[in-house]
Order: C-alpha cells, then sequence, then structure tokens
C-alpha cells in the first residue's frame, strides 16, 4: 500500500516515509518467517541462531534499500558482518541468505554482509538514520514481542520514525494478525498502519495518547527482562505513586507503541547501574512515535533524549515516557525516592 493517498502523501518527508515504511515491512516479513519456524521448547538455552538469522537479514534488507535510495546517508545500526564472515558463521551465512532471497534474489553472501555493513558508521553526523533490526532478541525467541526500528535523525532532531511490530495486534493480548507499524514525523503525528496487509485498502489512521492522570487508573509498561530496567525500583515507584494497576511487561519497543496508541500512560526503563548507557537504536524510533503522539520522552532527570553522541545516549540516564500528563509527577516521585543511582 502507498501512501498516496493518506494524510501523509503531503509531508515534506514523504520520499522518507515511504521509503521507512517499505524497508520495514519488508523486514518484517523476514522475521516472521524465521518467527514462524520457531519451535520454542525445542530450543535450547545458549541456541539463539533464529534470532540471528533474522536480525542479520533484517539490517541487510534495510541497510541495502536505504542504500538505494538515500545513498550519501550513514546509518548507525546494531550488527556488523564479522561473526559471519568467520569459519564458524559460514552456516550462519547461508541461512540468512536463504531468507534475504525470499524478497531479493539477488543476494549472495558477499551481498548480504556489505549490506549488512552499510550500518556500521559509529559517528555522529548531521544526518543519518539509526537501526534495531530487532529489538527484544528474547521475545522473539519466546514467541512474543519484539520490534524493527527505525529512525531518520537529522541535526540530532529526529524527524521520520518507522517501528514495526509484527506481533502486536489491535490491543496488549489480542492475536496479531498483520501486526502494526508505526510511522512518525516530528510535526505531523503517529499513524498506525498493518505491518503485513492482506488487502491494499487499509489506511493510516492517527493514534494519540491519552488524557489518563487518576493514579488509580494509570497503567505503565516495563521490559519482561529485569536486567534491561529495575522491576524493584519501579515497584516502589509504583507505591509511591499510589498506583494499582499491575505493570505489563513487554518486550521491545512495543512499549512506546502502547503508550502512543493511549493503551498505557508510561514506559519506564529505570537504570539498574548508574554507569549503565542506552543505545541509541532502542529508543530513537519508539521515541517519536509517542512525542508525535502527544506523549513525552525524557531521561530520569527529566533531560531530553540526546542523540548527538553517536551510538549511545552518553549524556543521559534511564529513559521515562509518558502520555505527558504524569510525567512531572513521575520525575518528582523518582527523585525523591533516590531512583536510578546504581
Amino acid at each position: 500500500m502507498s501512501l498516496a493517498n493518506s494524510p501523509l502523501a503531503a509531508s515534506p518527508w514523504h520520499e522518507e516515509l515511504q521509503t521507512a515504511l517499505a524497508t520495514v515491512r519488508e523486514a518484517g516479513a523476514l522475521c516472521r518467517r524465521v518467527q514462524a519456524e520457531l519451535d520454542p521448547g525445542a530450543l535450547t538455552k545458549a541456541d539463539r541462531s533464529p534470532v540471528t538469522v533474522a536480525d542479520f537479514g533484517s539490517q541487510a534488507l534495510i541497510c541495502r534499500q536505504l542504500g538505494e535510495v538515500f545513498p550519501a546517508d550513514p546509518v548507525i545500526a546494531e550488527e556488523d558482518s564479522a561473526e559471519l564472515r568467520q569459519g564458524a558463521g559460514a552456516r550462519l551465512l547461508d541461512r540468512v541468505v536463504q531468507n534475504v532471497q525470499q524478497s531479493r534474489p539477488e543476494a549472495d553472501g558477499d551481498l548480504v554482509c556489505q549490506w549488512i555493513d552499510r550500518g556500521n558508521h559509529a559517528e555522529f553526523c548531521p544526518r543519518f538514520w539509526t537501526l534495531d533490526p530487532i529489538d527484544g532478541t528474547k521475545g522473539f525467541l519466546r514467541g512474543g514481542q519484539y520490534a524493527v526500528a527505525l529512525a531518520l535523525i537529522v541535526e540530532g532532531v529526529i524527524e521520520v520514525a518507522a517501528l514495526g511490530c509484527p506481533n502486536l495486534g489491535p490491543a496488549v493480548g489480542e492475536p496479531s494478525g498483520e501486526g502494526l507499524v508505526y510511522l512518525a514525523t516530528r510535526n505531523e503525528g503517529t499513524w498506525q498502519l498493518p505491518l503485513m496487509p492482506l488487502t491494499g485498502t487499509a489506511e493510516p489512521f492517527q493514534v494519540k495518547v491519552n488524557d489518563q492522570t487518576d493514579p488509580a487508573l494509570i497503567r505503565f509498561c516495563e521490559s519482561v527482562e529485569a536486567a534491561h530496567s529495575s522491576h524493584d525500583d519501579a515497584a516502589r515507584l509504583a507505591a509511591r505513586l499510589r498506583l494499582t494497576t499491575e505493570p505489563v511487561r513487554l518486550d521491545s519497543q512495543t512499549k512506546y507503541a502502547v503508550v502512543a496508541r493511549g493503551e498505557a500512560e508510561a514506559y519506564l526503563r529505570l537504570p539498574r547501574t548508574a554507569s549503565y548507557q542506552e543505545k541509541i537504536w532502542d529508543h530513537a524510533a519508539g521515541s517519536l512515535v509517542v512525542t508525535a503522539a502527544g506523549g513525552r520522552v525524557t531521561d530520569i532527570h527529566g533531560r531530553d533524549l540526546d542523540f548527538t553522541h553517536g551510538p549511545h545516549l552518553d549524556t543521559n540516564q534511564g529513559v521515562i515516557v509518558t502520555n505527558g500528563k504524569i510525567h512531572d509527577e513521575i520525575l518528582a516521585a523518582i527523585a525523591e525516592l533516590g531512583l536510578g543511582k546504581g
């Protein structure tokens, strides 16, 4: 489906939006194929090869298309092909190539590695893309939520985002069906579309955060993995705010989408150590999806996320995502409790 007949057609970022949508959909289709073949019960704890295949394949497809449409734009992405180029990685590379060839028949091992390594830029520049080809690897392996997250950053400002959520349905807990993708631009809102449209008739519709402020009704999301965010600190914060609902634990940047569409009021990523630095690809796309929908995203000190330091959010600590209405109250509670100091 094209954006030609949608409200996004007149956007000054139309070409970037159209390209981001097309390539995230292409990568999402690859990821869905790989995940559909998984038997989570048969996987050993150490066997991450299925998600690795999808991770590399997703990055190859997205970087290939970005290079074709925007050859001057660098890409800061999560993966590089070093593992695949070593002797032990040859079998893994073959599996990546086989999956990439389903949409790009011309692909071979050398091309796939070249496409992946187009994402190896490591320094801030005036205009670049940042990509997490699969955000939420453990969610992918358990058959849960994961995301394909792509964002364009210009002069340190996120201008365009595409957040593909292959297993996210119309509501949390409902079957995913086609999956969903969220497109956002800084001044034009956040729009929801099917990730894998079964017909050509589905049109984007705008999503917005909700206005909820009642502590008894506030719902917040946090990571499934305690290694990613301090669950203990989140529980202390919930008690301080007198929240009565249990946290919704989701993998990946799907949490941003859930806040953006008004199904939750907050996403808390409270650092477990004071020294931990977040990666830009873990937050750039989701951050714009929420802020363009009317929400707010800062670190735990209330500072805007700073995307001018290459791959890391060097000057930020933790990430707080809200509908905007309860943001200051959450920041005040974090400061009062002294959270995030490691």
